[in-house]
């Protein structure tokens, strides 16, 4: 399974040290992915046409770079609210 800075970021709220996040995100298991440069763009992209649709958010949500980049990668994307992709 693979996540990105992202990712890591959304779950480390919940540890009060990098040493927990890193015990609930073992490397053998969850690979370290870099934000592909495409899919920061993709995320932009998707933040504008949200925006044009009435979206009220001044900048791109989390889950905008999130889901670009699974689509940039095309990796399978695993969430607990599929219809917002």
């Amino acid at each position: 399974m693979a996540i990105n800075p992202v990712i890591y970021a959304e779950v480390s709220v919940r540890f009060a040290a990098i040493e927990e996040v890193e015990a609930a995100l073992p490397r053998d298991y969850f690979i370290r992915a870099p934000l592909p440069w495409e899919a920061a763009f993709l995320a932009g992209k998707v933040f504008e046409k949200y925006r044009r649709r009435g979206g009220t958010r001044t900048s791109p949500l989390p889950d905008f770079f999130i889901g670009a980049h699974a689509a940039v990668a095309g990796m399978t994307l695993l969430t607990r609210d599929a219809r917002r992709y």
